[in-house]
């Protein structure tokens, strides 16, 4: 049976993607950071083991990676993020708040792939999957939103460093654009329905393998330019 963890699976797109491994077959384990918000989670079934676990914590990730060592995690989903300030600009920008977006979106994912690198090396899919935005290409370039931005490109050049760093134990590392969702972070006037969203990244994380390892993907499964 495929063991997947996904961050962040309280809502949106974590949940729509838990949901869809529940319904292949798989066992999922989904954080939250608020059981009390864990309604929806709670609803899929006894087959998602729901973790409280605040991912810019040391203490709750390491908890959790106590809970599941020795498991193997075919895929591990890196979900959870924010996006505080969106129409910051230069001369404007809160810095406070940009050093906490860099906190959930580039340092946790490193936090929660260091702790839980064994146990994807240990599964028989071995696949770790970031979720990132094409906002933070530095070759698409665009304006606005610094923090998000900087902390999406930041996570980029991080995962295909670990991408390089996982490659001798065969543990495939890629990065993902969900497309524009309509999310609490999306809005109501993005273009993609969560369900049309996850139906691409299904297929890429169904499709991808150690040759595709370090790569930024698309929801579409295009290629995106770094």
């Amino acid at each position: 049976m495929t063991n997947v963890l996904i961050t962040g699976a309280g809502r949106g797109i974590g949940l729509e993607l838990a949901r869809r491994f529940l319904a292949a077959g798989a066992r999922v384990n989904a954080t939250v950071r608020d059981m009390a918000k864990a309604d929806s989670l709670r609803s899929l079934g006894n087959m998602v083991t729901i973790n409280v676990c605040d991912v810019t914590s040391d203490a709750d990730v390491s908890a959790l990676a106590e809970g599941l060592a020795d498991k193997p995690i075919d895929v591990l989903i890196n979900n959870a993020g924010i996006l505080l300030n969106r129409g910051e600009a230069f001369g404007n920008i809160d810095l406070e708040a940009f050093e906490e977006v860099l906190r959930v979106n580039t340092i946790a994912p490193i936090r929660v792939a260091q702790a839980f690198a064994d146990n994807v090396a240990a599964s028989s899919k071995k696949l770790i999957v970031n979720v990132s935005s094409r906002m933070g290409s530095i070759g698409e370039g665009g304006v606005a939103a610094y923090s998000y931005r900087a902390s999406k490109a930041a996570l980029n050049m991080a995962m295909t460093t670990i991408a390089k760093d996982l490659e001798g134990q065969g543990v495939t590392v890629i990065v993902v654009h969900p497309g524009w969702v309509r999310t609490d972070m999306g809005g109501s006037s993005a273009s993609l329905s969560v369900e049309e969203s996850v139906d691409g990244l299904m297929h890429v994380i169904d499709s991808v393998s150690m040759v595709d390892t370090g790569s930024f993907f698309n929801y579409d499964g295009t290629s995106i330019q770094w």
